[in-house]
């Protein structure tokens, strides 16, 4: 039976396509120390991390960080670059964009014929460029011309799985890899590779490279070379390959480059192996994720130490994140004056005081372990709940708490909250213990009316606690003599598994994994996403502003005031991640942890205004981010007094750059960092009636 290849020409949608961020009041604070891929374009290296898109200058290393909060990019894990002429194509995990520079196209499966939104291949032939995406919603391969989509899938081509990793182009010939196997279509005729046919030496291939009329393939299973007719394969038991496990591939005249899953990066020359890794080179990581030869320069994205050059000689390291953030797993919040302080999953801790960035892990610091589950904050001391122990820290001294050295009943701590001298902290499976910074007092279903021994909230209300339990433990509030326990059996409560309790006057708020509910002592009320419009069930965080509610789903983030609710997604809003782990308030920010790194969202900050454009007026700023100053270019139809102003995102002045009469015209002053924190800051133009203002991000 004949297949028909799926073909779309996109009419009346319109791309969505901008040159200036779409989000002023949200700010993305990354690690881009994951490097997933690399593109190479003259003095210009582009670097694509898992906390969004960097350009770094080859000369300077200078960086411009582009994010979602901050230009077009659609997500910030970024899986996939490569250049066309003037454009930087980029697959995310949620979507294709274009960039030329100053604008901004994104792609996805609304707006076009992309088959999915995780784009993990990218490849150029021609005017053509092919994506490869993955098979959770669709996926196969795409060809676009500009104009036109043809996909290609299981049903409708002798592709061998949706699954696309990796992408090649022989002259009019593509090779894909697949986790079933590797693809080559001529334009006509498809040809699949597998175990069962063939030497390779594994079906889920994750690399490919070309060296003249062979093609190299990296596998979970070994590395293998084809060259039409006979297969060599390479693997840990019968070359110098370190790791069966081969995640990268690039060619360097006879020599080929390979990126070894954990076990570094290696050279071959055809005879020769060389492995180079954290022990004997200057490597930063022995994940090497992604390649790229430049000259003599190879440049390596690693799984966690940045980027590294490597001349044959010497090594550089670059880190490419936008913060001092040392993982983007964002698991607890807490403010302490203007700090914020912020607990990762095997990041450590970080503290961030609106310019600097510290961070204490256990090589540098008496923190017991890099995974920080709770913080609270009490005077000058901070108390960090992990999964090794209680740490306390008073800006000098760190004392630890653990199940051998102290009442701690369990050394992993999973939440804490803090009322007087009192540390209440909520364990794994030891129960709850009360810390008066003398004596502890341990609650466990033993001893007490506790109902589950494996604690994941609580929240303070007058002289009781509240505490949230694992899955068919439910509720329970404790006075200090009586324990009260509510659960699906007895009360409104519609999951026994707590994840977020909050208290708004006599309210309590129940994050649970199948809804949201509000008690009032008397009456339940349950929200979910049936009933509501909160976007999904698994409540992970909970924060009161006032009537505001803000609730972290795994799903996006929402604002409920008792009347209206407001869901903020990566589709709609700045918001980097839609996995809520944590939220805090400050002010009209709402600072909040997901697994894409930290973001802030300002209710009250200004407004982009782009409405000058269209009646022949102009505001352009030039390096954005800059780092030591930018210049400002504006354009006005007619003479007029013009005030150039600068404010930060509460909306206070804090530059004025022009004020006064100019003649109609092109105009550029600069704008310098001098006496400026690192922020955002926002450009306003006032012309007469007329008014744009645009967004400026300043990294020191």
């Amino acid at each position: 039976m004949k297949k028909n290849v799926l073909f779309y020409v996109i009419l009346g949608i319109t791309f969505y396509s901008s040159g200036f961020a779409q989000y002023p009041n949200w700010i993305n604070y990354t690690n881009g120390q994951v490097v997933t891929a690399i593109a190479n374009n003259g003095n210009e290296l582009w670097i694509g991390t898992e906390g969004g898109l960097v350009k770094m200058n080859k000369t300077t290393g200078e960086m411009t960080f582009y994010n979602h909060a901050n230009s077009g990019l659609p997500y910030n894990d970024v899986r996939a670059l490569v250049i066309q002429g003037s454009n930087i194509w980029i697959g995310t995990d949620d979507g294709l964009a274009k960039f030329d520079g100053t604008n901004w196209t994104v792609y996805d499966t609304l707006n076009s014929g992309l088959p999915s939104g995780g784009v993990h291949a990218l490849a150029i032939e021609g005017s053509n460029i092919w994506i490869g995406t993955n098979s959770y919603y669709g996926g196969g391969l795409a060809k676009f011309d500009g104009t036109n989509w043809t996909v290609y899938d299981t049903s409708n081509s002798g592709l061998s799985d949706n699954y696309i990793s990796a992408l090649a182009i022989e002259g009019s010939v593509i090779w894909i890899g697949t986790a079933e196997g590797l693809t080559k279509f001529n334009g006509t005729t498809w040809t699949v590779y597998n175990t069962s046919n063939s030497g390779l030496p594994s079906k889920y291939v994750l690399a490919l490279a070309i060296q003249g009329s062979d093609i190299w393939i990296g596998t979970n299973g070994g590395l293998a070379k084809f060259d039409g007719t006979n297969w060599t394969v390479f693997n840990s038991s019968n070359s110098g390959l370190p790791d069966d496990y081969v995640i990268a591939l690039a060619i360097e005249g006879n020599i080929i480059w390979i990126g070894a899953d954990y076990d570094g990066l290696v050279k071959f020359d055809g005879t020769t192996w060389t492995v180079f890794n954290t022990s004997n080179s200057g490597l930063p990581d022995n994940y090497a994720f992604a390649l790229v030869i430049e000259g003599s320069n190879k440049w390596i994205g690693t799984g966690g130490g940045g980027l590294a050059k490597f001349d044959d000689t010497n090594w550089t390291v670059f880190n490419p994140s936008n913060s001092g953030l040392p993982r983007n797993d964002v698991l607890a919040l807490a403010i302490e004056g203007s700090n914020k302080w912020m607990g990762t999953m095997l990041g450590g801790l970080a503290k961030f005081d609106g310019t600097t960035w510290t961070v204490f892990n256990t090589y540098n610091s008496g923190l017991p372990y890099n995974y920080v589950n709770a913080l609270g904050v009490e005077g000058s001391n901070k108390w960090i709940g992990t999964r090794a122990g209680l740490a306390k820290f008073d800006g000098t001294n760190w004392t630890v708490f653990n199940s051998s050295n102290s009442g701690l009943p369990a050394s992993a701590v999973r939440t804490l909250v803090i009322k007087g001298i009192n540390k209440w902290i909520g364990t794994y499976d030891g129960g709850l213990a009360k810390f008066d910074d003398t004596n502890w007092t341990v609650y466990d279903t033993s001893n007490s009316g506790l109902p589950n021994n494996g604690i994941t909230a609580l929240a303070i209300e007058g002289s009781n606690i509240w505490i949230g339990t694992d899955y068919g433990g439910g509720l329970a509030k404790f006075d200090g003599t009586t324990w009260t326990v509510f659960n699906t059996s007895n009360s409104g409560l519609p999951e026994n598994g707590i994840n977020a309790l909050a208290i708004e006057d006599s309210n309590i708020w129940i994050g649970t994994s199948n809804g949201l509910a509000k008690f009032d002592g008397t009456t339940w009320t349950v929200f979910n996403a049936s009933n509501s419009s909160l976007p999904a069930n698994y409540v992970t965080a909970l924060a009161i502003e006032g009537s505001n509610k803000w609730i972290g789903v795994w799903g996006g983030l929402v604002k409920f005031d008792d009347t209206n609710w407001t869901v903020f997604r990566t589709l709609n809003s700045g918001l980097l991640s839609n996995g809520i782990r944590s939220l805090v308030i400050e002010g009209a920010n709402i600072w909040i942890g997901t697994c894409g790194g930290l973001a802030v969202y300002n209710t009250t900050g200004i407004e982009e205004n782009s409405n000058i454009k269209n009646q022949n007026a102009k505001i352009e700023i030039g390096q954005n981010p800059f780092i030591k100053s930018t210049i400002i270019k504006y354009f006005i139809p007619i003479r007029t007094r013009v005030i150039l102003s600068v404010y930060d995102i509460s909306g206070s002045c804090v530059k004025t750059l022009v004020n006064g009469e100019k003649a109609a015209g092109v105009y550029n002053t600069t704008l310098n960092s001098n006496e400026l924190k690192t922020g955002v800051y926002f450009a306003r133009l006032t012309t007469g009636t007329l008014k744009a203002t645009k967004k400026l991000i300043l990294m020191k």
